[in-house]
């Protein structure tokens, strides 16, 4: 066998150590894995997609490029700030509020000449599913669970079993502080992020209450702009995280709020956090969740050794431990499932209560539901008509508007898809 490796002055000689994996097989390789140049020109060829060029995304687009993909695209729709330079290295000062993917992209293309970086300014949510097609794998550094939730939706609908190519891998890494986690889903075949929703519980939420007459902490203030003042001034306009205009309509109203209170420290970078509940990110553990992810879509590519099955979780917060297990796949989750959830709930409660349930439960984190059932509308969020038409079942008990076991669609704006909920009352 003649190994398609090159000189140290060749044209592959930053790839030598790489081409040793691929240019002979070993003890756990796949069966049909085939060694040298074709596998080698598979993974040159093999088109990628990064979703989001920040902490995470800047160390996943280095490591693709040294790892010998030759054909990335990275979509993002932020600018750069000039707080991300301490951590996103791809990044200098003369680039604060440029696009982090045009940077990103220039950047890594500028050490990598052999390397084609294409990327998009812009939210993955305005895509049609032909441009999602054309990848080979889909690599996640996002710091959004709402994000996820919806790329992780569109690939599972994107399935057609008649076509093994619309099956298409999706690496999702994310980091909070000192912890992270890694993981590889196969859309319909394995765990999606929906089945595995209720390992990333939501945010405790501050009393109403705190938010409408004494906060305390800038973070109350951001929260009251959030859920309050939208409502009052915005009701008609879905909130939408990732649009400027929107952050900062908020970032004046919490500013506005703070200064009545005196209570300083409310900036755009904070008010973008607490509305998209951003944890701080440390750039050591970006660096090996990234690692961790751009092995397994160099595994993908190349079969030179199994994929990782399929969650993987890092802690460095107390000494440093990470575990692997596989999440087993719901038979009731509602993107690649077929099965209602079910959800005990108590008859006596309102379906205002529900609905506000829903935003704080683990397993659904839906924060704008519409609900309905085969036979009737529970509530609609919109348009206005609809909604003052619905709104007095808000004040009625579930017991006065469902039977026991009954089902009912939900429906969120953030998302594509429809939820199947069982509703079971408690004895």
């Amino acid at each position: 066998m003649v190994e398609y490796l090159s000189t140290n002055n060749g044209p592959r000689s930053r790839s030598q150590y790489i081409d040793k994996f691929l240019n002979k097989p070993g003890p756990s390789t796949d069966p049909d894995f085939v060694p040298g140049q074709p596998t080698i020109a598979n993974l040159e060829g093999s088109r990628v997609l990064v979703i989001g060029a920040g902490g995470l995304g800047c160390e996943i687009l280095k490591n693709l490029a040294m790892s010998g993909f030759k054909d990335i695209h990275v979509i993002d729709m932020d600018t750069i700030d000039v707080s991300n330079l301490n951590r996103q290295f791809l990044f200098g000062k003369d680039n604060v509020g440029m696009s982090k993917a045009e940077v990103a992209a220039a950047s890594v293309m500028e050490r990598c000449k052999d390397v084609r970086i294409t990327p998009f300014n812009g939210k993955i949510q305005d895509k049609e599913e032909d441009f999602y097609m054309q990848f080979k794998i889909i690599i996640c550094g996002l710091d959004s669970v709402e994000a996820r939730r919806w790329i992780n939706a569109t690939l599972v609908s994107m399935v057609d079993m008649d076509n093994p190519e619309s099956l298409k891998p999706l690496v999702d890494g994310g980091t909070e502080g000192f912890k992270g986690q890694a993981r590889v889903i196969l859309p319909t075949l394995t765990s999606c992020i929906e089945c595995q929703l209720d390992m990333h519980a939501p945010r405790a939420a501050v009393p109403l209450c705190t938010l409408a007459t004494i906060p305390r902490q800038p973070e109350h203030c951001i929260e009251w702009a959030k859920i309050i003042a939208w409502e009052e001034h915005r009701k008609d306009m879905i909130l939408d995280t990732d649009d400027p205009e929107h952050i900062t309509w908020l970032y004046e109203k919490a500013l506005n709020r703070a200064k009545e209170f005196n209570i300083p420290g409310v900036t755009y970078q904070m008010t973008q956090g607490v509305v998209k509940n951003i944890i701080p990110a440390i750039a050591s553990t970006n660096a090996i969740i990234a690692a961790a992810c751009c092995n397994e879509a160099f595994k993908l590519a190349t079969s030179c050794n199994p994929n990782l099955s399929n969650y993987m979780m890092y802690t460095g917060d107390d000494s440093i431990y990470t575990y692997t297990f596989e999440h087993e796949q719901k038979p009731d989750c509602p993107v690649c499932g077929n099965l209602a959830k079910t959800i005990v709930v108590n008859p006596k409660h309102t379906l205002q209560g529900f609905i506000d349930s829903l935003g704080e439960r683990p397993e659904a984190q839906l924060k704008k539901p519409t609900l309905r059932t085969e036979s009737k509308s529970l509530y609609f969020q919109s348009p206005p008509s609809l909604e003052e038409q619905t709104r007095p079942n808000l004040s009625k008990t579930l017991g006065e508007l469902l039977s026991d076991g009954e089902e009912i669609g939900v429906s969120d704006p953030a998302f594509t898809i429809d939820f199947k909920f069982k509703l079971v009352f408690q004895t």
